[in-house]
């Protein structure tokens, strides 16, 4: 005796061995044995052998018309014997009723299982329709699937695939058949999808694949802004008396948000006046522009584009621009002329008059510390900067010493081993770069003068406002760093906490609220404290212990992190451009660790071979091998020992990432990367 049974949802059959009232014990032809409960078997029958009745029933299933078993079948819940009987004879054989059966198990759409037993019933007409038109459907979508799949492996790119790329790429939805036919075409063709895509077409520069990849994720929407007017500031703000302010900026710098001024020289002691741009005395919390503010959270930067914060328009009316009074923020520190010691501070809400605009990369070669130590050693000096010889050389003097105290804090002088790159680029027709353009990479010496006035005058100020608010109990958004051991990492809270980099006791991003939206916030509490001193805990935006500060902080990061990442993807692209454009095929490299090599004179870190035997910083020639613009890998193999060895720090010990200072961040690819600042674009290794 034999017998059909449910098997976990699949029909099997079998020898009886034995039976009792609940269940039987059932041997299957492999040999196997099963306890099957009596509920579960569906028939007993003596012939066919099981495994002849399975075969023969499934060809018969084959043959039975779904249509004319749904019209035959009761209306009225009924076992897969009454439908056999109806549909073929009455009885039924063995074989008719298995064959029934198996084709009730497939058509769930025609029947459903009415619980166990072989019990089943029919499905509405209304029901019927809907589920076979869907299935119509769904034949529909996967024929365009396999159309789409054969195209993509035939090297073409259809258009719906080609405009769904960064979707399926980058955020996949993996029911959608876009997805769907480029996994199996890449399985058709042993190809990862992203080579297959190139392959087809799909990606036609690798420029906008970067560029569409970033905007994709971070300004689906486009980076246009609504129609929004700057806010009108107060009319009752005072004009700063006697004030020349000066800004040190990059040529391209159009959101100049800070300025110096220095009155009171020779008379034994001097007022240094560090003047930031003041969105905040127009711009009103929870208002549009600020939402606009909160949502992009700071300016993205790469080479010959940037997406601002703010709109044009708005940074237009606060930027430090030359030629007129403009609202600012300004800290006045009274500073002993021959000690340079600071003997006091105030902080001011006011109308600027900025003298002049300078411009660092313009003025380096002849801003140097051998002319700021006599004027006569660059006669070649333009006029403006000539005339203010006396403020520059007095600021310079004032850095050097504020940078000393600041190392004596540390506990070590902070190294420079690496030059600062700047990326121009040739030819940029439209409102953004279109990735062919010419590219020129320049260097600029770490530390230079201008570049250390304004980091050194950034971090008094950040300093000094910082201990103001944690002295007047109102919150800000601190960074801190509690030591310079190895994976101790810049850390940003609501706390004023040492900042073991910088060598300062406290320290806040304030000096670029119109490109970074925590100083935007840190400026309204600057504010609340310049206009109610010791009542400003209860006049600021942001409150003691207030969770929203959190929330900034946390949404700045990632976003911060991000667009950091970003700028070092587009300087490695246009790096591996430069590359092509020059005709460069052997470099001179550093060795770092586990075959990394870094270039000497370019932003460029590559894999290499033949590194064995190596030490850290052993100079070699490299070779160039494969350069991809798509996936930024850069090879080559090393060719020649140079045989000196050259300084190489972990990590390049800088302020840059915490300050603000008028240069161009280094690419830092496949090294310890962190922090970021503005003075430049943001992503630059941190302290």
């Amino acid at each position: 005796m034999f017998a059909l049974f449910d098997d976990a949802g699949k029909l099997n059959a079998g020898r009886i061995l034995s039976s009792a009232d609940a269940s039987v014990q059932v041997e299957l032809d492999s040999g196997r044995r099963l306890k099957v409960k009596g509920a579960l078997v569906l028939l007993t029958f003596e012939q066919p052998a099981p495994a002849a009745l399975l075969e023969q029933a499934a060809a018969l299933a084959a043959d039975i018309d779904l249509d004319l078993a749904w019209e035959f079948a009761p209306e009225d819940e009924f076992g897969f014997a009454e439908l056999a009987a109806l549909y073929f004879d009455d009885p039924p054989s063995v074989v008719q009723q298995t064959a029934t059966l198996l084709k009730l198990h497939e058509a769930p759409h025609y029947f459903r299982r009415a619980g166990k037993g072989g019990r089943f019933r029919k499905a509405s007409a209304e029901v019927l329709q809907q589920a076979l038109a869907a299935i119509e459907r769904k034949k529909a979508v996967q024929a365009q699937i396999d159309a789409w799949a054969a195209e993509l492996v035939a090297g073409r790119c259809p258009e719906p695939v080609r405009a769904q790329l960064y979707r399926i790429l980058f955020r996949p939805d993996k029911n959608a058949p876009e997805y769907k036919a480029v996994v199996h075409a890449a399985r058709e063709s042993h190809l990862a999808p992203l080579a297959l895509l190139q392959r087809a077409g799909a990606i036609t520069s690798a420029y906008q694949f970067h560029w569409q990849r970033f905007l994709f994720e971070y300004f689906p929407r486009g980076t246009g802004f609504a129609d929004l007017s700057a806010p009108p500031l107060p009319e009752d703000l005072p004009l700063a008396d006697g004030v020349a302010a000066f800004s040190i900026d990059d040529s391209s710098t159009t959101e100049i948000d800070d300025a110096l001024s220095i009155q009171g020289l020779g008379s034994g002691t001097v007022t240094l006046g560090i003047h930031i741009a003041a969105p905040a005395l127009a711009i009103a919390p929870d208002s549009a522009l600020d939402a606009v503010a909160r949502q992009r959270l700071s300016t993205v930067y790469m080479p010959g584009h940037k997406i601002t914060m703010l709109p044009d328009a708005v940074v237009q009316a606060y930027t430090l621009l030359e030629g007129a009074p403009r609202p600012a923020v300004s800290l006045y520190l009274t500073i002993d002329e021959a000690t340079l010691e600071i003997h006091g501070a105030t902080t001011r809400l006011e109308r600027v008059p900025i003298a002049h605009n300078l411009r660092h990369d313009q003025l380096d070669t002849v801003v140097t510390a051998a002319w700021l130590d006599d004027p006569a050693r660059a006669p070649e000096a333009p006029p403006e900067v000539a005339a203010l010889h006396a403020p520059l050389a007095f600021l310079w003097r004032l850095a050097q010493a504020c940078k000393a105290r600041r190392e004596a804090v540390r506990g070590r002088p902070e190294t420079f081993t690496r030059p600062d790159y700047t990326f121009k680029l040739e030819g940029v027709t439209g409102p953004e770069p279109s990735g062919e353009e010419t590219v020129l990479i320049g260097t600029r010496a770490r530390g230079a003068p201008l570049d250390l006035m304004v980091a050194e005058a950034m971090i008094l100020a950040n300093s000094h406002w910082g201990q103001w608010l944690a002295s007047l109990g109102v919150p800000g958004i601190y960074r801190s760093q509690a030591s310079l051991a190895p994976g101790i990492k810049v850390r940003m809270g609501t706390k004023a906490l040492p900042h073991a980099g910088i060598g300062v006791p406290c320290y806040l991003w304030s000096t670029s609220p119109l490109r970074r939206y925590t100083d935007l916030v840190n400026q309204w509490q600057i504010v609340a404290c310049a206009r109610h001193g010791a009542a400003a805990a209860l006049a600021a935006p942001f409150k003691p212990k207030d969770t929203s500060l959190l929330a900034i902080i946390s949404a700045f990061d990632a976003a911060y992190t991000a667009y950091g990442q970003f700028q070092s993807t587009m300087e490695r692209y246009w790096t591996l451009r430069y590359l092509r454009q020059q005709g460069i095929a052997e470099l001179q490299a550093a060795y770092l660790k586990d075959n990394l090599v870094r270039a000497e004179t370019l932003p460029l870190v590559l894999t290499a071979l033949g590194t064995d035997g190596l030490q850290r910083g052993e100079r070699v020639r490299v070779r160039l091998g494969a350069l991809d613009e798509i996936t930024l890998e850069a090879s080559g193999t090393v060719i020649e020992k140079l045989g000196d060895v050259e300084a190489v720090a972990e990590s390049d010990d800088t302020l840059e990432g915490e300050v603000e200072a008028p240069l161009a961040a280094p690419l830092a690819i496949a090294v310890a990367v962190e922090d970021a600042d503005d003075g430049a674009p943001p992503a630059a290794p941190a302290p």
